[in-house]
């Protein structure tokens, strides 16, 4: 196992070239349909890190923001700011990759990326987080800060790696009896603790809140075991413990957890397919998009469970992806609703895509069902690959391809202008329905929530819908009440006028408002910047 994590750190350390590709317009990425000339569709190179040696990059499932990590240990972020989750002390956009300079005193090796926090882990086992706090996700033990724009230090020590879902965070550490810690939303179990947390928000009323949880606990149920690998979904976690035993728990829609059901599961249980025979090798990949999980079992070979595509079966239990049998898969990531692999000299994408995210270039198809090889990246040794909303990393080897990453196109971005507030577009979205009574969209609300938990969620695998935040609490407003999670989402009350045509008095009227307010941002009276 040493020998295999040696090998491994050298791989990381090596550092190559950084290329993207997906939408370029972080402030509408979920919210509207992306313009074409918004999209790079086949891998592109940034012009700020041409030539820096980047070892590893991160971007969670539902984020609309990059990490990236240099062989140096600088930290660079760029992407959508509203909350902070840029750490650069403020709210403004960044289109190019920015070095944290309030990180330039540690060398990060390791990072990740949530809807709108990020945490990074530094070479002596401290962690940082920056962004949103609102549910307690940067685990520095109070959620009375809801934005911390600049890094502050979590509460926990000893750290390996971190992992970022939605809105909660989980930490692998070298203490005994407490390799994994976890803090943040615990609305579906996501944090493992046995509970969601729930509570009435008064004493008199029906309205549902799940309480924070700011401070990062260990997971009792696992502290007799190793835990040696995670990864995190919208609203679920799966790792793997030293012996190869693979646990999954959080939300259970679609049969992510892989248990043959979709009950949510508030504490860690282990997944029987892998058990005796079948245990996952020390060298094993393990990954989650928003709404299902992957990982390698013997012989390299991967497994898939979840919702694998947007129509057709789901997968309840973890069955082998034939497609790649046979390849050496080295690294693997899943954004909304695709995914990235690194195997071999190959680069292969598949899933369903709007914004040229899988990197099939102008004349390729814009979604696949099946794996395919990312043809401009043939013959490329992948290093680290990164999914978001609707965009994706990847780290190649610079070596003996000099030549071929000059043919590819190069990208600027903007540079960062001090103009968007993300919040002010949201606040039109929130605006429009609220001429009726302040209990209206509560009541749509429940109505919404009596209907099955499942039909919300389809709204997260369609990340084209209106509000990258309300897409993402697609998962965060099903069963059990989940929206009346105080609020979560910015784009909340929009979600009803979407689909409550007639229900309520007001609501027709209405509906058109909100539909401007989301589709027709960029356009118009709000004067956001936008590429001619």
């Amino acid at each position: 196992m040493a020998l295999v994590e040696e090998e491994k750190k050298v791989e990381e350390v090596k550092g190559g070239e950084l290329l993207f590709c997906g939408t370029t317009a972080w402030d509408a990425m979920g919210r509207r349909r992306t313009s074409p000339e918004e999209n790079l569709v086949s891998p592109t190179r940034l012009r700020p890190l041409m030539g820096v040696e980047i070892r590893s990059v991160a971007a969670g499932c539902v984020s609309c923001h990059c990490v990236a990590l240099d062989v140096q240990g600088r930290c660079y972020t760029w992407g959508r700011n509203d909350k902070g989750q840029l750490g650069h002390g403020d709210k403004v956009q960044r289109d190019r990759p920015t070095i944290v300079s309030e990180l330039s005193q540690h060398k990060i090796v390791k990072a990740a990326a949530g809807r709108s926090h990020s945490v990074v882990v530094t070479e002596d086992g401290i962690s940082l987080a920056f962004g949103w706090n609102k549910h307690g996700q940067l685990g520095s033990g109070s959620a009375k800060t809801e934005i911390e724009s600049s890094p502050i230090r979590c509460q926990v020590s000893e750290v390996k790696t971190a992992v970022c879902g939605g809105d909660f965070t989980v930490w692998l550490t070298s203490v005994e009896g407490s390799s994994i810690i976890t803090a943040g939303l615990p609305q579906y179990g996501q944090l493992g603790h046995g509970t969601d947390n729930e509570y009435n928000t008064k004493d008199s009323s029906v309205r549902l809140a799940y309480e924070a949880q700011p401070r990062p606990k260990a997971i009792a149920a696992l502290a007799g075991e190793t835990i040696v690998k995670v990864a995190c979904g919208t609203n679920h976690t799966v790792a793997v413990d030293k012996n190869g035993f693979v646990y999954t728990w959080g939300y259970g829609g679609y049969g992510r957890l892989g248990h043959r059901e979709q009950k949510d599961e508030f504490s860690p249980r282990r997944v029987d397919v892998f058990t005796r025979h079948n245990v996952l090798p020390v060298d094993a990949v393990v990954s989650a998009g928003s709404a299902n999980c992957a990982c390698t079992a013997g012989g390299g070979q991967l497994y898939m469970w979840g919702k694998i595509k947007t129509s057709g079966d789901d997968w309840m239990y973890p069955k082998p992806l034939m497609d790649l049998s046979g390849w050496n898969i080295r690294c693997m990531d899943s954004g909304n609703m695709h995914h990235f692999v690194g195997a071999d000299s190959s680069c292969i994408s598949w899933g369903h895509a709007q914004s040229g995210e899988l990197g099939y270039g102008p004349h390729g198809q814009k979604s696949s069902a099946v794996p395919k090889k990312v043809d401009i990246l043939e013959g490329m040794h992948v290093i680290s690959a990164a999914c978001g909303l609707a965009h994706s990393l990847v780290v190649v080897d610079r070596a003996n391809i000099a030549d071929r990453l000059e043919q590819l196109e190069v990208h600027d971005g903007k540079a960062a202008v001090e103009v968007t507030e993300e919040p002010d577009d949201n606040d039109v979205a929130e605006k429009a329905p609220k001429k009726g009574p302040a209990k209206k969209s509560q009541t749509s609300n429940k109505r919404k929530n009596n209907s099955e938990s499942s039909s919300e969620d389809e709204n997260n695998s369609e990340y084209e819908s209106e509000n990258s935040d309300e897409i993402s609490n697609g998962q965060s407003k099903q069963g059990r009440g989940g929206g009346r999670s105080s609020g979560r989402g910015r784009g909340k009350s929009a979600a009803p006028a979407k689909k409550g045509t007639g229900r309520g008095r007001g609501r027709p009227p209405s509906e058109p408002k909100a539909t401007k307010s989301s589709e027709g941002k960029g356009t118009g009276k709000r004067g956001r910047p936008r590429k001619s």
